[in-house]
Order: structure tokens, then sequence, then C-alpha cells
């Protein structure tokens, strides 16, 4: 069952924009590494690109980085969280951070281009030509097909997803990964199911960004507050 269709990621738009240090603090007790590893990110995002701050940039590549064990790496929980029917209660603790995470993403210009999604399972039943649907969690994609092809692999059950795309958001220069010409697309984007392909194990599903009568992320308020000052760990 998905989340109703209304604004769902509700509640952060009304926070305090607050440094990277200060967004986590709430999440320690669900991600215990999480201090530690946004001091990494920050770290390597004194010189911001797009105009971003420090702290903006910094929350893009914590949520890029992969750290072990996957219940307890932030971008693993956020997109459970957000797919889940419980969602609203649990995105609480969230506000802070999502709130300076939207606010960067929101600054970076739109995007329209096809891009590339994959996953190491066969997803096919799952689509169907015609059908509209929406991605709850936040999608990291990419613009090069030899980048998913490495991800995926040649021999077992594989989905690619080939989506035309009119609101990504090319975050490589504030990616762990910047070599993977990531694109994000937001949470609750919808889409349209242009075509499915099946080509032995390898499973190609085609989809279309479209816009719903509403939509299901409150962009952060403008104008948005740059200069943010950081808090010691």
């Amino acid at each position: 069952m998905w989340p109703e269709l209304i604004p769902f990621i509700r509640g952060c738009e009304k926070m305090a924009l607050v440094s990277l240090e200060e967004a986590v603090e709430p999440l320690i007790s669900i991600l215990p590494d999480v201090q530690r590893q946004a001091y990494v990110a920050k770290e390597n995002c004194d010189n911001p690109a797009d105009g971003l701050t420090q702290d903006e940039s910094a929350s893009i590549m914590l949520y890029t980085m992969e750290w072990g064990p996957a219940d307890e790496c932030l971008y693993h929980v956020l997109n459970k969280v957000l797919r889940s029917e419980d969602q609203r209660r649990q995105l609480r603790p969230w506000h802070l951070f999502l709130r300076l995470f939207l606010n960067a993403l929101f600054r970076l210009p739109l995007l329209s281009t096809t891009v590339y999604r994959g996953a190491r399972s066969d997803l096919s039943m799952q689509y169907r030509e015609g059908e509209t649907i929406v991605w709850w969690g936040f999608s990291d994609c990419t613009t090069s097909v030899s980048v998913l092809e490495s991800f995926l692999g040649k021999t077992g059950h594989r989905t690619m997803f080939a989506i035309k795309s009119h609101s990504g958001r090319a975050i490589h220069r504030h990616s762990w990964l910047e070599a993977e010409n990531e694109v994000l697309l937001m949470a609750g984007t919808q889409f349209k199911v242009i075509s499915c392909l099946d080509q032995g194990d390898l499973h190609i599903i085609q989809v279309e960004e479209t816009i719903p009568p509403l939509p299901l992320v409150q962009p952060p308020p403008k104008p948005a507050p740059s200069p943010i000052k950081p808090m010691p760990i």
C-alpha cells in the first residue's frame, strides 16, 4: 500500500535551517555512526559547487555515503522510512536533516534528460504499460549506461529503468561517488510506464516523469537563508 496522495514530506519546511551537525543530532539513536560520517562529509565539502553552502553540499554528500550495517546507513534507512506506511511518524527525527537536504536539492538546477537506474532482480511484474506509479523514496540514477552496467553486471536477473526525467538534480559535484554521474530524483516523483522489454534475464522498463495534480514534496521556503554557523561535534 502506498502513502496517501498528499504532500507526504510535511513539517520539515517549517523547521529552522541549521548546520549539518545539528541536523543529524536527532538521528544518533537511529544511526549511531552518523556524527562521524557527517564530519567526514563536511570536511570534503570545503569549497562547494553550485553556490551551495558547505552544510548544504555536505548534506548531499552524507546522503550518498554508504557504511555498514545497511540498517544504520543514512540513505538506506531514510528511503525505507519514506516507503513505509507509517512514514509520517517515523520521519519526525528526520525533519532537521530533510530541511537542509531539500534546501540543497531545490537550489540545484532542474535537469531534463534521460537517466538510468537498475536493480539486481526482476521487477518487471510490478510495472505495466500505461500505468502511473510513484517512487516514494529518493532515487539515485546515472546519465551513463556503462556506470549502470558496472553496477548490474552482465548475468543474472536484472532490471534497468530508462527514465525520461524533467526534474532531476545533478548531484555529482556534491557526491561521495563523483565519477558515477549521479542524478537524484526527488522522493514522491510520479511516472507513467511507457514500455517494458524482456531480453532474457535483462528487463528494460521505460518510464517518463509526469506531474501530479499537487506537489508530493513541499518545497522549502524562499528565499532560503544561506549562512550557517557550524557547531563542533
